[in-house]
């Protein structure tokens, strides 16, 4: 039996360098981008608040 997971990872696009950077689909803590610092999610009640584009759903 396979089960499916609450969460997947996802691809985003900072909005300030166009850097692409994976990221788990519930964050627990705030996440910057790698090169330039910009917010690119925060941790909200279990959910995330994902401030810039996201690419594509990661299976």
């Amino acid at each position: 039996m396979k089960t499916n997971p609450g969460s997947k990872f996802i691809k985003l696009r900072c909005s300030k360098c166009k850097n692409e950077q994976i990221v788990f689909g519930k964050v627990a803590s705030k996440v910057d981008c790698l090169v330039c610092g910009e917010t690119l999610a925060e941790p909200r009640g279990g959910k995330s608040i994902v401030k810039t584009r996201i690419l594509e759903v990661l299976e």
